[in-house]
């Protein structure tokens, strides 16, 4: 019997429970599939969400005059979403255009 290390080598997958070994190409086959098979080789106890670093949020603090974020609130209830996502909204609606022309 392999060791884990000598399995890690060779591009092996081994099931939690030790008893059985499968390529890394099978693993891939299987989680692309969907196949319930796969939880015999992931604990998804200790699984976690990554996020894309592009997709992390960055803070950016702009100054409007008062007149301005006054629309903006009246703009944000009239459609009923808070003014932070209106602002985004808007933004990334423009980027989108801009960036598709």
């Amino acid at each position: 019997m392999k060791t884990a290390k000598a399995e890690k080598k060779a591009g092996m997958v081994t099931s939690l429970d030790g008893k059985r070994s499968i390529t890394v190409e099978e693993f891939d086959r299987l989680f692309d599939e969907g196949s319930d098979e796969i939880d015999q080789f992931v604990d998804w106890s200790k699984g976690k969400t990554v996020t894309p670093k592009l997709l992390e949020p960055a803070k950016v603090n702009v100054d409007f005059p008062k007149w301005v974020v006054a629309a903006l609130d009246r703009e944000a209830d009239r459609i009923g979403v808070a003014r932070q996502a209106l602002i985004k909204l808007w933004i990334v609606e423009r980027l989108e255009k801009t960036t598709a022309a």
